[in-house]
C-alpha cells in the first residue's frame, strides 16, 4: 500500500484575545512557554517526530515575532529544497483574497494552492495547545476508516467543556453528535483542534458551503463544516488520553506552567525520544548568586537570580534582585523584579519591570504585568 501524501496545516493567524495583554503585540503561537519554547514549537515538533515533511503555517495577526521564531523551519528540519515549511499570508488580489474570518475560511481562501499540492490527508493543527502526539497514528486511522474527517478528542472537566466542540462518540468510533461551544454541554469529550481530513472531500465540501452562502460564512470548522460531516456520518474520533492542555486563556496558560512544575509533571520536556525543538537562544548560562534561594522552578539561560524563587518559571535574561520574592509566577524574557519586591501568582510579560518594594499578585485571579 502506498503511503498517503500528508500536508500539515498549522493555523497560527488568530488574535488570541483571551490571552490579552500577552497577545496585544504578538501572535498567540509566538507566546513563550516553559521559559525557552514558544507555543508553535509543539505542533511543529510533533510533525517532525511523526515523519511529516510538508508543513504550512497560516499567519495573519502580528506575524513578525512568529516569523522570526519559525526560522525558515530549520529547528524542525523543514528548511528543504523540496517540501518543508511554507508560510501562507493573507493577500490582496483575486476574489478570494482578504483577511481570514475563521479557520474554515482560511483553508477555503487557500484551496487552490492546497489542491495544487494534492495531498491525500490534510492534517489541520492549532498552535495554542501543549501536548505530544504521533500524528502518524491519526493519519493511519483516517486512511483506514475512509472518513471525511478524524477528530482527535480528549476529556476535560464538565465545567470547561463549553469552550470546545463537544462530541458524542459511538462504540464504532463514529462521531454521532457535535455541538460547538454549547452553553449546556452534553458530555465532557471534546475536540483537541487536531483534525485529519480527506483533503479532496474537504475542498469539495468547502466549495459547496461557499456556494450555499459566501466564503465569509464558512467561519470556523465548528459553525458549518463539522456539523455537516457529522450529520453525514463521515466523522470519526481518535481518542487521546495523554497530556493535553489548552493554554488559550490567562488562567489556562498559568495553570499549564504550574502543572509543569509539579513533582510528577504530566508533560515531560526532556524526553530524548520526543524532544520539543525550538529556535536556539544565544544566551550565557544562568547566574545564581549566593544570596539566591530557588525551589521547584525552571530557570532559563541568561537569567540572574539574587532573591527567592519558588515554584516559578524564570525566562531568559530575567533578573530577580536581592531580597525579592517570586512565587508561583511566570517571568517572561528579560523581565525584571526589583529588590524586596513580591510577585505571587502572576505573569510578567517580556521586558516588564516590577519596581523595588512593589507587591504584585497574591489574589485568586492571575495578574498580568504588561511590558
Amino acid at each position: 500500500m502506498n503511503r498517503p501524501r500528508v500536508l500539515a496545516l498549522v493555523l497560527a493567524g488568530g488574535e488570541g484575545g483571551r490571552l490579552a495583554p500577552l497577545t496585544d503585540e504578538r501572535a498567540k503561537p509566538a507566546l513563550p512557554f516553559a521559559g525557552v519554547y514558544r507555543l508553535i514549537d509543539f505542533p511543529l515538533s510533533n510533525c517532525m517526530h511523526s515523519g511529516i515533511g510538508d508543513v504550512w503555517v497560516i499567519q495573519q495577526y502580528e506575524p513578525h515575532e512568529l516569523a522570526r521564531q519559525l526560522a525558515n523551519g530549520r529547528p524542525w528540519d523543514l528548511d528543504r529544497t523540496r517540501g518543508g515549511l511554507r508560510i501562507l499570508h493573507p493577500y490582496l488580489g483575486d476574489s478570494e483574497s482578504g483577511w481570514y474570518e475563521g479557520n474554515a475560511d482560511a483553508i477555503y481562501r487557500n484551496r487552490e494552492v492546497i489542491a495544487d499540492h494534492d495531498p491525500d490527508v490534510l492534517l489541520v493543527l492549532s498552535a495554542d495547545h501543549v501536548y505530544k502526539l504521533d500524528y502518524a497514528d491519526v493519519v493511519a486511522q483516517q486512511v483506514d476508516s475512509g472518513a471525511a474527517v478524524t477528530m482527535v478528542t480528549t476529556k476535560v472537566t464538565k465545567e470547561d467543556a463549553s469552550r470546545y466542540g463537544v462530541v458524542q462518540v459511538g462504540r464504532d468510533g463514529q462521531v454521532r453528535e457535535f455541538a460547538y461551544k454549547p452553553d449546556a454541554p452534553g458530555g465532557n469529550v471534546v475536540t483537541t483542534e487536531v483534525f485529519a481530513y480527506d483533503a479532496r472531500k474537504l475542498l469539495r465540501i468547502l466549495d459547496e458551503l461557499a456556494e450555499e452562502g459566501d466564503s465569509s460564512g464558512l467561519r470556523d470548522f465548528g459553525h458549518e463544516l463539522l456539523p455537516r460531516l457529522v450529520d453525514e456520518g463521515a466523522a470519526h474520533a481518535f481518542g487521546f488520553d495523554g497530556y493535553w492542555r489548552d493554554v488559550g486563556t490567562i488562567d489556562g496558560y498559568w495553570q499549564a506552567h504550574m502543572e509543569l512544575l509539579a513533582p510528577e509533571p504530566g508533560l515531560t520536556l526532556d524526553d530524548p525520544a520526543w524532544p520539543i525543538l525550538t529556535t536556539g537562544l544565544q544566551r550565557p548560562p544562568a547566574r545564581i548568586e549566593a544570596s539566591a534561594t530557588i525551589d521547584g522552578s525552571l530557570v532559563a539561560a541568561g537569567a540572574h537570580v539574587r532573591g527567592t524563587v519558588e515554584r516559578s518559571v524564570v525566562g531568559p535574561g530575567v533578573v530577580v534582585e536581592e531580597d525579592a520574592h517570586v512565587r508561583e509566577a511566570i517571568l517572561l524574557h528579560d523581565s525584571h523584579v526589583g529588590a524586596r519586591a513580591c510577585v505571587t501568582r502572576a505573569i510578567l510579560d517580556e521586558r516588564a519591570h516590577v519596581h523595588e518594594d512593589a507587591v504584585v499578585g497574591g489574589t485568586d485571579d492571575v495578574q498580568v504585568v504588561a511590558r
